[in-house]
């Protein structure tokens, strides 16, 4: 199957995670992905997280998103180096980075500069905070980003203060959204420049509450004290511990829970605007009444009724659950000499087949010689 980017050549001067996982999906769909490094110790990534497991000898959060690359590396500050940087720059379509801004700019590499190398190029670039204004400076980093934008205080309870996401969600919605922005640029044809901020990301993310905090005069959103899961859902919108587990549930008629949960006080509030100004009284009911059975027990008896409710599973049993191995959602790769590892693919299907490929991340300089080779460098 050919791919939609097939032909297209990235240039990759990023690290960690919000650079690399836009360039990640560019190679996902068929472009080539040349993943420029540090001399001495490469991407941050491959050793910078301690806590990882190592994986062919870099961190597995390397290996997970630089699979498909190629690894070069260059001294940008060296004129040999830039030299070499400059004739890989002329013969590719996208330029790619993460730098802190003004970085890429003393290094000699303006978006002036590569258009003068050029003129066709797509050059997209990720920052914490835009290229303006107080914070333009400061380091961007995920937990730093979801704290100032606000984002903290939508999950959770009331009374847990405030709570982070599990995941680094400002760099992943940032490095989607440059490749929407590098895919706009590709198919309109023009030399562009594509500008990402972390925080603009996680603010377009909260695009519903924000939206609602300027129309209901600046409010701050209040978070259930009870089992609290979206500040803007009534109940019984929340995840309940039952007697062997926990279970989801996301809406049904208090009418109904009412009558199979045998807790007729639930029928008062049979009204959506009641389910949000009183939803802690309910999901107190609620919580009280579903630890006393099992999840499959309340699955049981709720399924059938159009309560939209689910089981939550850790991953050990989502793996093992067949509504995950239906999706096909891993692929073994392969790395130089051998080594073989599990990790996702891409999660776009075109014309209903996935997209997986079969080499793994690359080692140090990896590809040097033919690179220097293929593009005389």
């Amino acid at each position: 199957m050919s791919l939609p980017l097939e032909g297209i050549i990235v240039v990759d001067f990023t690290q960690l995670l919000s650079g690399p996982i836009s360039t990640l999906r560019l190679s996902d769909l068929g472009a080539r992905v040349i993943k420029i490094e540090n001399k001495k110790h490469g991407d941050l990534s491959r050793v910078i997280y301690g806590e990882s497991v190592q994986l062919c000898g870099d961190s597995s959060f390397f290996q997970a998103i630089n699979r498909n690359k190629e690894s070069l590396c260059l001294d940008l500050k060296d004129p040999e180096d830039k030299a070499r940087a400059v004739k890989l720059i002329h013969q590719a379509d996208v330029v790619v980075h993460n730098f802190r801004p003004g970085v890429m700019n003393r290094l000699g590499f303006s978006f002036e500069a590569l258009r003068d190398i050029n003129p066709n190029i797509v050059v997209g670039t990720i920052s914490g905070y835009g290229s303006d204004g107080p914070w333009s400076k400061e380091p961007g980093q995920d937990l730093l980003v979801q704290s100032l934008s606000g984002f903290v205080w939508q999950s959770g309870s009331d009374h847990q203060g405030p709570v982070p996401a599990g995941l680094a969600i400002a760099d992943m919605f940032a490095g989607s959204q440059l490749v929407q922005g590098i895919l706009a640029a590709l198919v309109s044809g023009e030399s562009t420049f594509v500008e990402v901020s972390m925080l603009e990301a996680m603010l377009d993310f909260q695009f519903e509450a924000l939206t609602l905090f300027y129309q209901d005069g600046g409010k701050q959103l209040k978070r259930s004290e009870v089992n609290g899961a979206h500040p803007l859902a009534g109940a019984p919108y929340g995840l309940y511990k039952t007697a062997d587990g926990y279970l989801s549930i996301a809406m049904g008629s208090m009418d109904t829970l009412a009558t199979l949960l045998n807790r007729p006080e639930l029928a008062n509030y049979d009204n959506q605007s009641v389910c949000y100004s009183s939803r802690d009284e309910i999901k107190q009911a609620l919580k009280d009444t579903l630890v006393t059975n099992t999840t499959e027990h309340w699955l049981s008896i709720f399924e059938p009724t159009d309560i939209w409710c689910t089981e939550v599973l850790n991953w050990q049993q989502m793996l093992a659950h067949d509504g995950f191995k239906a999706l096909d959602m891993l692929q073994t790769v392969q790395r130089e000499g051998g080594e073989n590892y599990v990790t996702t693919r891409c999660p776009i299907r075109i014309d209903g087949l996935p997209f997986k490929s079969p080499h793994g991340a690359p080692k140090l300089n990896q590809h040097y010689e033919a690179l220097a080779k293929e593009f005389d460098l």
